[in-house]
């Protein structure tokens, strides 16, 4: 690209929303971010005059390490001739005039006076001498630099949606390792952000439905700005990446797991508030004084769910329970379908599945009821899951591979269990009668310890020694069989003489009684992992192989947004590492009639080394004598037991098209369980409903429904002149401006219902919530208004095949927007006082 001069072009990042959302992009040159530091006058290094930062016990004489040779009359004309020469390099890379030169780089400005007393008289210098130079210089920020070359009127070469990844610095340097390096604060992370969801869309309801509630609104807004605050500080490029040391993955972790805390409270108060105000409701409704009192006193174990995705869901939620012998009622007192199993986690813990349908942005309420006679209550609505055993089973050794196959069924698949082998096999779609060869395994890829032997693993890169091995000969199984669940558990070790397994894998498929909206739930085999501690230098992966031919052509996402198509590359040096890509939450490989999709929790790097394969890398511990990642302590050595989730989806193309996503936001938004003795009632009057929430079609999701509380002035100039002149406001939190935001799923195209744009009438999406006195639809942030904003255009060779044309944008009215496939639209929702 740089010899081509094409570091600069219009990106056109999305194939749906094509030149609408274009964006003109600078990639830097061979030169990086930071200022080539090299200057051929002097043994010193030049333009880091502030030198090297040390936190947190900085040199108290000031003197830093390799801090540059100052610009004085001696050193001013060379540093100039050498700032010249670097520049004039950099504009043969680039088609105009102006040159982007970046000063600094990581840890640098620690000592800005001290750098730009030395700048100064360098820019001073070079102006002066203009005419000799060739070159005049200035400070600009970034918005300088992209007005200039707008104003240049040049036509610029477009880009379609393709990425970049992934990005390698050195043949042996694929920077592919972060996308898995602490895996369990990945899913920590995850965890939070939906926990912040849940709690944002539950508090700005009971603002709303409550003005007059007795919860503190500003106390609760602090609650939430915990989390907000850990949500927001782990997604810096060192922190979810796992690239950080582990004192600061400890802060991380801490902060994080503070602001669930924090939430999760929040959301108990707003529960036991909601009831009591059910209970007003109960009494008005001439339920007797006597007989609530007496259901008031009873507190017995309660489950309240919450379905904080803005659609009607079915689903399991599973609490842990120390008795087989229960019940579960429904807050009408009726029995609900549900099942006991012995528990993987302790032998002294049963795991009780509850069947719930929950509309959404609510909640439903389970009573878990201890029953005396084990038989009465499995005669009732819970039934028990048997347990059959396998023993264990050597893959090397078995001659019968293949021979003895059994079913684990539900209405949607069977899944064929190699008994030779204790692996899965095959599966059958049984809507389309399809029957696919999947097969499963753990593999670890081994890597170089010794920077005197060859390349190494770190934080940041992925290097393997060679092909992945198998991490295990022997694996034992047993199945749990149930009315509702029937759960695969599979144990890997490392062979027949060892105690404890390495691996573990929990396969769970779901059979639904009639009258219950199953599909999204019968379409998925729910998989949980359990993986390490892994041996020193071993990267772990699931790899799954089928019989599709894919011609090792993979799919993954873009966070969690947008679909990337990876086509395998054979290079001369470290193939295994750059064929491997991020997966936020999803990834797929199809041949012409079948697809099969992973779905995960928390991100991974994920590959297809072969042909109907993919693999996703689960786990990482390594060790090395690099100086660098020593001194900052970033070898990985990460000795952890992990426990990621993956959802898979196997069936005709369409059929998952149209599953896929709804399957990922319900990954990514469980309903959130309240579980515990709670004093609320038991029972609720006959003919009690709870009051309706908003509700979306199923190609759009609620991104947001958030009250942000900061006060904001509209008025975007003088809020940034208020804050520069140090201006604050300092009254309470702004409570009557709610922040939503809606995206479209789909892309255009890819579904032919599901793609359709669709038209939204936001005062009666929120009636329930109150009467909306006024909707500002917002730049995606919730910054600008969106009538204040003016996109430059910029010059383009016409792409061919590119667009896809869509009508006016115009409104539909004061309150009704339509949304084009993958378009997300934020607004600001102004409710009238009540």
């Amino acid at each position: 690209m740089q010899k081509a001069k094409e570091l600069q072009f219009v990106w056109r990042g999305s194939p749906s929303l094509a030149e609408s959302q274009e964006i003109f992009t600078h990639v830097m040159d061979q030169y990086s971010y930071c200022t080539p530091s090299h200057i051929p006058f002097s043994n010193r290094s030049g333009f880091y005059w502030n030198g090297i930062a040390l936190f947190p016990n900085p040199p108290k004489d000031g003197v830093y390490p390799n801090m540059s040779l100052p610009v004085t009359n001696a050193s001013l004309s060379l540093y100039a001739r050498t700032m010249v020469a670097n520049i004039k390099e950099r504009a043969a890379w680039f088609r105009t005039r102006d040159v982007l030169w970046p000063w600094g780089c990581d840890k640098q400005f620690f000592n800005s006076s001290v750098q730009f007393a030395n700048m100064d008289p360098l820019l001073a210098y070079i102006n002066n001498h203009s005419e000799e130079f060739g070159v005049t210089v200035e400070y600009a920020t970034v918005s300088d630099y992209f007005r200039a070359i707008h104003d240049r009127n040049v036509t610029w070469n477009t880009r379609n949606q393709q990425d970049f990844l992934p990005y390698s610095t050195e043949p042996f340097q694929s920077w592919t390792g972060f996308y898995t390096s602490r895996s369990s604060l990945k899913g920590i992370a995850r965890r939070g952000s939906s926990c912040l969801y849940a709690g944002e869309s539950m508090f700005t309801q009971y603002v709303l439905k409550n003005p007059q509630g007795p919860l503190s609104k500003p106390e609760s807004l602090e609650q939430l700005k915990k989390l907000r605050w850990a949500v927001s500080e782990v997604q810096h490029h060192d922190g979810i990446t796992g690239t950080e040391s582990p004192k600061v993955r400890d802060m991380y972790v801490d902060n994080l797991m503070e602001g669930m805390f924090d939430v999760k409270k929040l959301m108990v108060s707003i529960v036991l508030d909601m009831f009591r105000a059910e209970k007003k409701e109960e009494l008005q409704a001439g339920v007797s004084d006597r007989d609530s009192g007496k259901r008031g006193s009873e507190v017995k174990p309660c489950a309240v769910v919450y379905n904080p995705l803005a659609w009607t869901i079915t689903t399991f939620v599973t609490v842990s329970v120390r008795s087989p012998s229960v019940v579960v009622v429904d807050e009408s007192g009726h029995p609900v379908p549900a099942q006991i199993q012995n528990s993987t986690d302790s032998q002294s813990i049963y795991d009780l599945y509850i069947l719930t349908t929950i509309k959404g942005l609510s909640y439903r309420r389970y009573y878990i009821k201890l029953t005396g006679k084990f038989e009465e209550a499995h005669q009732e609505s819970t039934s028990i899951a048997r347990v059959f055993q396998f023993g264990r089973k050597s893959k090397k050794s078995s001659r019968c591979s293949g021979r003895r196959l059994f079913p684990v069924t539900n209405e949607c698949y069977s899944i064929l269990m190699d008994q030779g082998t204790n692996l899965m096999h095959s599966i059958i779609e049984r809507e389309s009668n399809q029957t696919v060869r999947v097969t499963q395994q753990f593999l670890e890829y081994k890597v170089n310890a010794d920077l005197e032997h060859g390349p190494i693993s770190d934080n940041y890169l992925f290097t393997p020694d060679g092909s992945a091995v198998e991490a295990s000969d022997v694996v034992g199984l047993e199945i749990v069989a149930g009315k509702l669940v029937t759960e695969i558990r599979q144990y890997f070790y490392r062979n027949f003489t060892v105690k404890d397994y390495t691996y573990a894998a929990y396969s769970r498929i779901f059979h639904i009684p009639e009258g219950y909206d199953g599909k999204l739930l019968c379409h998925r085999i729910e998989q949980e992992y359990r993986v390490g501690p892994l041996k020193l230098n071993r990267e772990a992966v699931l790899r799954t192989s089928t019989d599709l031919n894919s011609h090792q052509v993979l799919y993954t996402d873009d966070n969690g947004y947008q679909m990337q198509r990876r086509t395998y590359k054979a290079y001369v040096n470290n193939t295994v590492a750059r064929n491997y890509y991020p997966m936020v939450q999803t990834a797929f490989i199809e041949d012409s009639r079948t697809r099969l999709v992973l779905l995960s929790e928390r991100s991974h790097g994920v590959s297809s080394q072969g042909n109907g394969q993919i693999e996703v890398m689960l786990h990482r511990r390594l060790w090395n004598n690099f100086e660098w990642d020593l001194y900052y302590n970033l070898t990985l050595n990460d000795k952890s037991v992990v426990q990621p989730t993956l959802w898979l989806l196997l069936g005709p193309k369409p059929v998952t098209t149209a599953l896929y996503q709804m399957s990922r936001m319900a990954l990514e938004h469980k309903p959130f369980v309240i579980f515990g003795e709670l004093p609320i009632d038991n029972q609720m009057p006959p003919g009690y409903l709870q009051k309706d929430a908003p509700t979306l079609p199923s190609s759009l999701h609620l991104q947001i429904l958030s009250i942000p509380g900061w006060q904001y002035s509209g008025n975007h100039t003088e809020h940034l002149q208020n804050l520069q002149k140090g201006h604050r406001k300092e009254s309470g939190p702004d409570l009557s401006r709610v922040l939503l935001r809606i995206c479209h799923l789909f892309e255009a195209g890819e579904d032919p219902d599901l793609s359709q744009p669709v038209a939204v009438n936001l005062k009666s999406l929120l009636q329930s919530l109150g009467t909306v006195a006024s909707v500002e639809e917002r730049s995606l942030t919730g910054t600008w208004d969106v009538k204040d904003l003016s996109r430059w255009r910029w010059k383009t060779a016409k792409l061919k095949g590119q667009d896809f044309h869509r009508s006016s944008k115009t409104p539909l009215g004061n309150s009704t927007f339509v949304l084009y496939p993958k378009e997300i639209k934020t607004f600001f929702i102004h409710f009238q006082e009540q």
